[in-house]
C-alpha cells in the first residue's frame, strides 16, 4: 500500500510533531503587533485542538498543520528544556503559568511572546485541556531573559534538566525573587 508523507495509512493526516520542525534554524525575528494576541487550545498531550489566525501568521504553518500537532513543533532550540517543566508542572497541579518563549516559525526563524497558560476543566472539575494567550513582550524583558535562557540551555546541555534547574534555583535565590516574581516584574517593565 502506498502511503502519502503528508498522511498515514486509510488518508489520516499525519500529526505533525518536534520531528518535523525546521533543522534550518535562523536569526530572522518576527515581531508581533503590540494589538495583537495568540490563541490556542490544546488537549491534555499538548496536540493542538484550535489556533486563531494570528497564531496561523506568526508560526508560518496552516491551520490544517497546526490543529492535530503537538505544541512542542513551535519549541525554539533556543528554549531551556527547564521551563517547559516548570510549566507542565504548575499546569498539572492546575495552577497559571506565566513565561516568556521563544517560538520557532516554520521558516526557521523565530518570535518572542508573553505565554499565559491554564488549565480547562469539565463539570467535574477534570483538567480536560489547556488554553494559552500570548502577546507581544517587552523588549526589555526579551534583553534581560535571553541571557539567562542561554545560561539554562548551556547547563542542560552540560548537565541536563537537573544542572539547568539548579542553575535557575541559585540564579532565583541570588535575586532575592520567585519565577513568579521575575516574570511579572520584567513584564511590567520593572
Amino acid at each position: 500500500m502506498l502511503v502519502d508523507q503528508k498522511k498515514g495509512e486509510m488518508g489520516k493526516k499525519k500529526r505533525l510533531s518536534k520531528k518535523d520542525a525546521p533543522s534550518n534554524i535562523t536569526e530572522n525575528e518576527t515581531i508581533m503587533s503590540q494589538d495583537d494576541f495568540i490563541v490556542s487550545k490544546t488537549d491534555t498531550k499538548g496536540f493542538i485542538t484550535y489556533c486563531n489566525e494570528i497564531f496561523v501568521d506568526m508560526s508560518g504553518y496552516t491551520a490544517e498543520d497546526l490543529i492535530g500537532a503537538n505544541h512542542n513543533i513551535i519549541r525554539h532550540p533556543h528554549m531551556p528544556q527547564v521551563a517547559f517543566k516548570l510549566l507542565w508542572d504548575l499546569l498539572k497541579n492546575g495552577k497559571e503559568f506565566f513565561g516568556f518563549v521563544k517560538n520557532l516559525r516554520k521558516d526557521g526563524g523565530f518570535y518572542w511572546v508573553f505565554a499565559y497558560i491554564t488549565a480547562d476543566y469539565d463539570l467535574n472539575g477534570n483538567i480536560v485541556g489547556y488554553t494559552s494567550f500570548r502577546r507581544k513582550p517587552p523588549r526589555s524583558a526579551i534583553e534581560q531573559i535571553e541571557p539567562v535562557y542561554r545560561l539554562l540551555v548551556d547547563a542542560e546541555r552540560r548537565g541536563g534538566m537537573e544542572a539547568s534547574g539548579a542553575l535557575l534555583a541559585k540564579f532565583l535565590k541570588e535575586h532575592d525573587t520567585t519565577y513568579d516574581a521575575l516574570v511579572m516584574n520584567l513584564q511590567k517593565g520593572a
